[in-house]
């Protein structure tokens, strides 16, 4: 029996928080598989850097457009769905992985821990919600919600942080429930340390963290995203957790 699979090539791709990281990485391999990908961030250079990237890595049509956005706001999320139906003309495929760095609500100014709820948490709904109706006219589509192992963990003074990622995990969750009888699959992806410009290490430690199996190249988790991506057309990965051999703090 030959396994079923699901093609990137084609699909309409909007990816959240594309511009650095997790996002960065997994821009560009969809576009390497011929995906026709949006994405945005807040700061151009950022945007332009990892553009040019995703560009050099783009075959069998793999194409990549690129905004300044901020999905904390309504106005950002609106933006991007306009840039979707512009170059795009549809969407199939959401992945939601804008976030910032938190700490616990003591430790932070009242704006900042704000502004990370409305980012890591509400930004999510925000963009799932316009993504489903994006879904009506294309049949059915797939979310991709980027959380982590900080909503089970609960590490001392990541509070505010580990608070959004448990709610991204009970959002999906509930929302596969929801949504599963139009055509729409939802996958949790929960990564374990990341090499990204979130982490606190500087990029000598975080090299190091990773030639110790300590932590995980973000490309690692692009391959983990297209892997749920592609399985069948009836099979719907709920829920990815993914660590490095040597997870520390956890």
């Amino acid at each position: 029996m030959t396994v079923e699979t699901t093609p990137l090539r084609g699909k309409r791709v909007l990816v959240t928080g594309g511009t650095t990281g997790i996002g960065r990485a997994t821009v560009a391999r969809l576009v390497s598989e011929g995906a026709r990908v949006v994405t945005f961030g807040r700061h151009q250079r950022e945007l332009e850097d990892a553009l040019a990237h995703a560009r050099t890595e783009a075959k069998e049509g793999g194409e990549v457009f690129g905004l300044t956005a901020d999905v904390s706001t309504r106005e950002g999320v609106a933006a991007a769905f306009h840039a979707v139906d512009t170059h795009l003309g549809g969407l199939d495929i959401l992945i939601a992985n804008a976030g910032l760095a938190a700490a616990g609500a003591q430790d932070m100014p009242d704006d900042d821990w704000r502004e990370a709820v409305e980012t890591n948490f509400l930004g999510y709904i925000a963009s799932a919600r316009e993504a489903l109706l994006h879904f009506e006219t294309a049949g059915g589509g797939h979310i991709v919600l980027v959380g982590s192992i900080s909503a089970e963990s609960q590490g001392a003074g990541s509070s505010v942080y580990a608070a959004t990622k448990a709610a991204v995990e009970t959002y999906a969750k509930t929302l596969r429930k929801e949504v599963m009888e139009r055509n729409v699959k939802v996958t949790l992806v929960e990564p374990g340390s990341v090499g990204a410009d979130m982490q606190e290490k500087s990029p000598e430690e975080q090299r190091e963290a990773i030639a110790k199996n300590e932590m995980l190249y973000a490309e690692e988790l692009a391959d983990t995203i297209a892997f749920a991506l592609t399985r069948s057309h009836r099979t719907d990965v709920t829920v990815l957790r993914v660590e490095p051999l040597v997870q520390k703090g956890h």
